[in-house]
């Protein structure tokens, strides 16, 4: 054994690919120096996994799955058992009380919940809904909505469902599809806008609320501000006379070449 631990080198170290027993997701890749102790590899361990010390029983296999050994000496270095790059040490959690057994840290369904009743939460004077009443009694326009339902409704009145426009920042050019209050979004009222080209956000979706059909990322909710109407659509351009005579020169001109 003594030549065996000679042999190591004091700058050494090898990665090991981590696992738990009780933790099924857990796994960690962790270099450790092959002259610490076991006893110092289960405490760097227990910073990671929460298995004490004492209760944590090491396992170490091979790249292919096999065992190699039980770590069952706390004194002996880790170089003693030879691991190798891509090794696996496996932990194993002796206590039945630990923070690791139960299944609880990965699956929070398990974790006992306090719950009260909204009649008993009401009785109680210390709950952050009392302290927002005393506020808003305290202050009522602080929690006054700043924008009414009717925000930009004149706005409105000349922007119908199937008008091509126009909307800013940008010139980005489409049509129509929206107009009015959207529950998603803040008060007031919006303009639901199919874009020519895919500069949108959204294809006429907004957090979960439908408005209208389009492509993706061609749908945008905007102020009816920002929106210009009776927009011709997109132009396609023609060449002019003196573009098409100068196409039949060139044309010309390479069949004589």
């Amino acid at each position: 054994m003594a030549s065996r631990l000679q042999q190591i080198e004091k700058d050494e170290s090898v990665l090991l690919r981590v696992t738990h027993a009780n933790l099924k997701s857990f796994t960690s890749d962790v270099r450790f120096s092959l002259q610490m102790s076991v006893e110092s590899v289960k405490e760097k361990l227990w910073r990671k996994c929460g298995t004490s010390v004492n209760s944590m029983c090491l396992e170490l296999y091979d790249d292919s799955g096999s065992k190699i050994s039980d770590l069952t000496d706390n004194c002996i270095p880790l170089g003693f058992y030879s691991p190798l790059d891509g090794y696996r040490l496996h932990i194993i959690d002796l206590d039945p009380s630990s923070v690791t057994s139960g299944g609880w840290l990965e699956d929070t369904s398990l974790v006992e919940k306090f719950q009260i009743s909204e009649e008993a939460y009401d009785k109680r004077d210390d709950t952050f809904r009392k302290f927002k009443e005393k506020l808003a009694s305290q202050n009522p326009s602080a929690f006054e909505s700043k924008i009414s339902d009717n925000y930009m409704e004149e706005l409105c009145a000349n922007i119908k469902v199937g008008d091509r426009c126009q909307v800013e920042p940008g010139e980005k050019r489409g049509v129509v599809k929206f107009v009015g209050r959207a529950e998603s979004l803040a008060p007031g009222f919006w303009v639901g806008v199919q874009y020519d080209e895919p500069l949108g956000k959204n294809d006429g979706t907004v957090k979960g609320i439908h408005y209208f059909d389009c492509s993706p990322f061609h749908g945008a909710m905007v102020r009816p501000d920002k929106v210009k109407v009776r927009f011709s659509a997109p132009l396609i351009c023609f060449p002019t006379l003196k573009l098409q005579s100068m196409l039949h020169e060139i044309v010309f001109f390479l069949n004589l070449v």
